[in-house]
C-alpha cells in the first residue's frame, strides 16, 4: 500500500497537520459577528421601556442650597462668605445661614500660611455643632 493513500501525508511528504504559515481570520470574524448580534439584540432590552404615568404631587422639589464657605486667612481672620466673624460666632452664623439644617454642605478654606491647628479648630467647632458635610478646599495645579 502506498504511503500517500493512507491520509498521513501529501504528495510532498509533509503531514497535513503541520503548522501553517498563514493566519486564518475566519473564526475571529465569526465570533465578532455573533457578539455583534448578541449586543444588537440585548441593547434595547437594557433601556426601561415600560410606559408609566407618574402620580402628581403638590410638594415642591428640594433644591440643594449653595454651600457655605468658611475661610481662615493667614492673619487668623475668619470669614463666612464675605462676612467677617469671630471664632466664637462661627457656629451661630452657620446655623443662621443654613436655617438650622445640619445637612448643609460647608467648604472650609485655609490660607497656605495658616497653621493646620487653626483650620482643625474651626473644623472641630463646625463638626461639634452637628454639621458633618464639611469639605476642605485647596488650590489645584
Amino acid at each position: 500500500m502506498d504511503s500517500m493513500s493512507n491520509g498521513w501525508g501529501n504528495r510532498r511528504g509533509k503531514s497535513r497537520f503541520a503548522p501553517q504559515s498563514q493566519i486564518n481570520v475566519t473564526p475571529f470574524v465569526d465570533v465578532m459577528l455573533v457578539l455583534l448580534i448578541v449586543f444588537m439584540v440585548t441593547a434595547p432590552l437594557m433601556a426601561v421601556t415600560v410606559p408609566v404615568e407618574l402620580a402628581k404631587s403638590a410638594a415642591t422639589p428640594k433644591v440643594d442650597a449653595a454651600p457655605l464657605t468658611v475661610t481662615v486667612q493667614s492673619d487668623g481672620a475668619i470669614f463666612i462668605g464675605d462676612t467677617p466673624v469671630s471664632k466664637e460666632a462661627v457656629v451661630a452664623m452657620i446655623r443662621e445661614l443654613s436655617n438650622g439644617e445640619t445637612d448643609q454642605r460647608i467648604y472650609l478654606r485655609g490660607a497656605k500660611d495658616v497653621s493646620y491647628q487653626q483650620v482643625m479648630e474651626i473644623m472641630g467647632l463646625i463638626d461639634a455643632a452637628g454639621f458633618s458635610r464639611i469639605g476642605l478646599v485647596g488650590a489645584s495645579g
